[in-house]
């Protein structure tokens, strides 16, 4: 059996409320590429289809192009289940018509329906959709008190999963949750469960053969290389910039070892951090970084400068975030100044800047202190004249 695991397409991102949909149609057209020359029986999407619950039309009209490619222009079933940032009911609007063409869209739990069965040369292999679900909505689905978080749910679900699985049939797991021992990415993923404990004992999948998860946007496994992560498509946050994305193209044999293979895509603006002084980025600047990528820029100069981001944007039109370094120490303590009458302005800034810096005044900054003190001491007696 071969398959492509991917999830987390976030359509309709912003990205510093700049609109990603015209670089999810660039990526997703390679996806399908993929999908076309690896020709595989079945592509699993783990969640977060969209990244809201209510998504701009646009996003949906890139939805329904891509999945009517997929399904009816390449003839490859595909398994699409619902994440948190999904609304469960209007993602499965449909679902049971789309089933006779053999797209499987799962927004809610559904005990009805508990798995899709696909043959290949070696028999069958069992395909159990979890689309995500507040630990609330799962305790009232089993009818079960001891729900409480999403590890309970995931065990209440595994169990009824083991108790309907086919003896000798390979198994594979889509779901979109936090397994234990996962890296998350700074402001990428939205929190799981809020003031509690949000991930899952890796442990509760030991029993299945292939486990492909969404809600993670850094490519990783665990498990022993059971439990995957596919990874987003494309860098959503910063904190990404140095993932590898692209999909999963696995291949499991007769016994359900799987061998995987993660096959990169290249997106149409990539998603740098860049260093360096003012001077530096504006002379010489990275010559791998191209001129629309996002870019965040953290600089190393001390001193004040006039306009950076204006100045940094003629360079890179989409640098989106500037950092500066934290010359105050928060944790110093505060010294007051004593005999503050009996000292001129000048050796109060003396100490006032060596005690916020470590570091002592050069004579050209006090010469600079002196010039804006007697400015604004000539103005002072302008305006009492």
């Amino acid at each position: 059996m071969r398959f492509l695991h991917t999830a987390d397409w976030h359509l309709g991102r912003l990205f510093h409320n700049t609109s990603l949909l015209s670089d999810q149609d660039y990526i997703l057209n390679q996806f399908l590429d993929v999908a076309r020359d690896t020709k595989p029986d079945v592509v699993l999407i783990a969640g977060d289809i969209y990244d809201r619950a209510i998504p701009p039309p646009d996003a949906v009209r890139l939805l329904d192009d891509v999945l009517t490619r997929l399904v009816l222009g390449l003839g490859i079933p595909t398994i699409l289940i619902a994440g948190n940032h999904d609304s469960p009911l209007r993602l499965q609007f449909g679902a049971r018509l789309m089933r006779s063409l053999k797209l499987y869209v799962y927004g809610a739990p559904n005990s009805a329906d508990t798995f899709i069965q696909m043959p290949d040369e070696h028999g069958f292999v069992c395909f159990y959709p979890l689309p995500y679900a507040e630990p609330n909505v799962l305790r009232e689905h089993f009818q079960d008190e001891t729900i409480v978080d999403p590890e309970t749910g995931m065990t209440a679900w595994l169990t009824q999963v083991k108790q309907k699985h086919p003896p000798f049939a390979r198994s594979v797991i889509v779901a979109h949750t936090f397994a234990q021992g996962g890296i998350a990415s700074p402001d990428s993923e939205r929190r799981l469960a809020a003031g509690a404990v949000e991930t899952v004992n890796c442990a509760l999948f030991q029993d299945f053969d292939y486990i492909a998860l969404g809600h993670l946007h850094r490519p990783q496994k665990l498990l022993d290389g059971k439990i995957h992560y596919s990874g987003s498509l494309l860098k959503y946050s910063f904190a990404e910039h140095d993932h590898v994305k692209g999909v999963n193209l696995v291949e499991m044999d007769a016994r359900g070892v799987c061998r995987i293979e993660q096959i990169p895509l290249c997106p149409k603006r990539d998603v740098h951090v860049i260093h360096g002084t003012l001077a530096e980025l504006l002379q010489k600047p990275p010559r791998e970084i191209a001129r629309d990528a996002f870019v965040r820029v953290e600089l190393d100069d001390a001193g004040a400068l006039f306009d950076p981001m204006g100045q940094l944007r003629q360079v890179f039109p989409n640098a989106m975030e500037l950092k500066r370094p934290d010359f105050i120490n928060p944790d110093r303590p505060i010294v007051m100044a004593t005999n503050v009458r009996a000292n001129d302005p000048l050796s109060l800034f003396r100490d006032f800047f060596a005690q916020v810096t470590d570091e002592t005044l050069t004579a050209e900054q006090a010469a600079l202190f002196a010039e804006i003190a007697q400015a604004l001491e000539q103005e002072q007696r302008e305006a009492n004249a």
